[in-house]
């Protein structure tokens, strides 16, 4: 029987604390000019008092933002309190093993959702949800430490809820391969997305100009290996060879690495590998941290169990070849040296195909997830005495109901992808998904549907004016704009309004009724908003005055290429008028601002009577100065280092020992329940844990059935 996910599941929990940080970093920094009373979109506009109990207000749209008035804050100061204390948890869970407990994630969870519910449309990316969907899975998957006063590090059940981890994975990686070619999008059926995606994207960054010069043959199979490694590979995750999974697991990670080099995706990337981690096991974990014994592979001749798991093994990797070769018509052509490909099945062919496959991958899941059940069971009864039997059997029935209930309602948003597969569930399912969506719990997922920008990338470029002939360009922080400026490097933070700038020049501005309002607070002047688009007033150009007319113009932008030879990073040209020349009073903004329900009447500001609203104004004006990447990287930095320290004094703590604790031999009385006891690890004595602190930290198992290697 496999061992227990516990290094996993730390690795798991640790990366979803650095993640939920980023989050929560990145948005607080913009609350005030995103939600504030004077902001782009007031997050007071959705928390309208309507005369109801608090109770019946949570019923009908829960949110902590309710609580604010009791606390003497307004809405904007309800979010900024909501984002520091989500700052606090995360940081803690980051810094500190103790803190990655189930009562702080499901406290991180309840913190992000009640921003998400005021935060309208820049709050609504797929990563926010997905943010949200793992968060809650941690709340299963994180001991309960808290309440257990340093209690048993696993349980039997915990391969269960962490069982999720990894189909959520799946959901998320197979959707997103599948809505590029249901799309019907040109440019990924020809194989020619990556050759506009660098430049078309929201924020490249410098090491995407590098990647758009490219040749065309190299860009066409990587997106060949795009497909194979979001459509093929995820069916790996589940599979009962370890070595498999690995290599799925290096799979997402060669890629989700390759983005982040080539594009600011926030914090989105960084939480797609930790939700990889769940492909890992305790012997690769323990191994990389060099704290795991070695097997003994060299046998010969090999045992049949061996050479039918290698024999399988290689088939997979042929199967992948050969039908990459098939499908994709790779062939290579020597007379040009190149390898040319080309899709060689049609959309109906494709269609039917995941018609055929999409609910017998689900049936693959469902056994996967049995397998995990079964063993489970098996742990349970492997506890010693009754009582303790019974307690852990307990557990594993409640955990098994919670995995398998978010099992079925998840494949209601995973059989979008195909809408007969969709049909065929179950009505109970179909109400079960209902009576939970709006707490995104489960959601659907599929980035990259289709590929923007093919003809040029579009981007609106603001103008002020003092006179209405003399015009200024308005420079933004992070989206193109100057063509002589290097692309930025921003992620994980999200400059959440550049990336609305983008999705309002693919369309009118009506489509984004927000810009309107945008520019309305630019032409009052708004600190707040400016801050948005500059935060030092010196590289504003109105920061003195704020214009009297402003506009925007849409321009498609290129990448230069380096035959050129151009100093320059990017090439523009004029297309159209975006929006309109207006100022203060002009009836054209007027009745935009009118029929977007945007134009109403500032509240008074809250006197500040109480320490709490006086502490939150002082600790703004202190990080108001100060870019959003700037803190977020000095958080990671100080954990970083607080890590660094800790593993230096363990080092060179006397008596440590230089190698790390080998664990007993199966049928020691160790493996037999010296070290188990009532079904969780047993906690070690102060030197056994010293001396397994001094090779790997803190182990999450604190035990169990491998035992610590004594000193001769």
């Amino acid at each position: 029987m496999a061992e227990p996910p516990r290094r996993v599941r730390e690795l798991f929990l640790t990366g979803l604390a650095a993640a939920f940080l980023a989050a929560f970093t990145s948005l607080y920094v913009q609350v005030p000019g995103l939600y504030g009373r004077d902001g782009i979109l007031p997050a007071r506009r959705v928390l309208r008092l309507s005369g109801q109990s608090l109770w019946e207000q949570f019923r009908d749209f829960p949110t902590l933002l309710w609580l604010g008035p009791k606390l003497g804050l307004d809405t904007e100061l309800g979010m900024e309190l909501l984002c520091l204390l989500g700052v606090l948890c995360s940081f803690g869970a980051l810094l500190l093993e103790p803190l990655r407990d189930s009562l702080v994630f499901a406290f991180l969870w309840v913190l992000y959702f009640s921003l998400y519910q005021v935060g309208q449309v820049f709050l609504y990316f797929q990563w926010d949800s997905l943010l949200l969907e793992a968060g809650f899975l941690a709340v299963l998957v994180a001991p309960l430490r808290l309440l257990s006063w340093g209690g048993p590090a696993w349980h039997p059940h915990d391969s269960i809820t962490f069982w999720l981890v990894r189909w959520l994975l799946f959901r998320l990686m197979f959707a997103s391969g599948v809505v590029k070619l249901t799309s019907r999008c040109p440019t990924w059926w020809g194989l020619t997305a990556l050759t506009h995606h660098y430049e078309t994207q929201c924020i490249p960054t410098p090491a995407a100009w590098f990647a758009h010069q490219l040749p065309v043959w190299f860009q066409k199979l990587s997106v060949v290996a795009t497909y194979i490694i979001e459509i093929a590979v995820p069916v790996l995750f589940f599979a009962p060879i370890r070595r498999l999974r690995l290599f799925a697991f290096y799979s997402q990670v060669l890629l989700q690495v390759l983005i982040i080099l080539t594009g600011n995706y926030n914090f989105f990337n960084m939480l797609t590998i930790v939700l990889a981690f769940s492909l890992l096991d305790e012997e690769h974990v323990g191994r990389s941290a060099g704290c795991s014994k070695r097997r003994n592979t060299r046998s010969w001749p090999p045992s049949l169990g061996s050479f039918l798991s290698m024999l399988l093994e290689l088939s997979t990797y042929s199967l992948l070849l050969y039908w990459s070769i098939q499908y994709f018509g790779l062939e290579i052509n020597w007379e040009n040296r190149l390898l040319e490909s080309q899709v060689d099945f049609t959309f109906h062919e494709f269609t039917t195909w995941l018609q055929a496959v999409t609910l017998p991958l689900v049936g693959l899941a469902f056994l996967s997830l049995s397998w995990e059940i079964l063993a489970a069971m098996y742990r349970c009864a492997c506890v010693r005495g009754c009582f303790w039997k019974l307690w852990a059997t307990l557990q594993w029935v409640i955990f098994t109901t919670a995995a398998v209930g978010l099992f079925a309602i998840s494949l209601v948003p995973f059989t979008y992808i195909e809408s007969e597969s969709h049909r065929k569930l179950w009505p109970g399912i179909h109400e079960a998904f209902g009576a939970v969506q709006r707490l995104q719990l489960v959601n659907s997922y599929g980035l990259f549907r289709r590929m923007t920008g093919v003809g040029g990338r579009p981007e609106v470029v603001l103008e002020g004016s003092y006179n209405g002939k003399n015009w200024t360009e308005i420079e933004f922080m992070y989206k193109p704009g100057n063509v002589s400026r290097a692309p930025p490097v921003v992620a994980p933070h999200q400059p959440r309004l550049d990336w609305q700038m983008w999705f309002a020049a693919l369309g009118h501005h009506s489509s984004s009724p927000w810009f309107s309002s945008f520019v309305h607070r630019l032409l009052q002047g708004q600190e707040d908003v400016i801050r948005l688009v500059q935060v030092h007033e010196s590289q504003y150009p109105f920061s003195g005055r704020p214009p009297v007319y402003i506009r925007a113009q849409l321009y498609k932008y290129w990448f230069t290429h380096s035959a050129e030879g151009s100093q320059s990073w990017w090439r523009r040209q004029w297309v159209q008028e975006f929006f309109p020349t207006v100022s203060l009073g002009d009836p054209v903004l007027e009745n935009l601002l009118n029929q977007h329900g945007l134009k109403d009447t500032t509240p008074a500001r809250r006197p500040l009577t109480t320490v709490l609203p006086q502490a939150l104004r002082w600790l703004r004006q202190l990080c108001r100065p100060v870019p959003g990447p700037t803190i977020l990287w000095s958080l990671y930095l100080v954990v970083a280092t607080a890590c660094l320290l800790r593993a230096l004094r363990r080092r060179c703590r006397p008596g440590a020992p230089p190698t790390c604790p080998k664990g007993p031999r199966r049928g020691d009385p160790a493996d037999r329940g010296g070290a188990e006891k009532n079904g969780h690890m047993r906690r070690r004595e102060p030197q056994e844990r010293a001396e397994s602190q001094a090779c790997s930290g803190p182990e999450p198992g604190g035990g169990g059935r491998h035992g610590t290697k004594r000193k001769k």
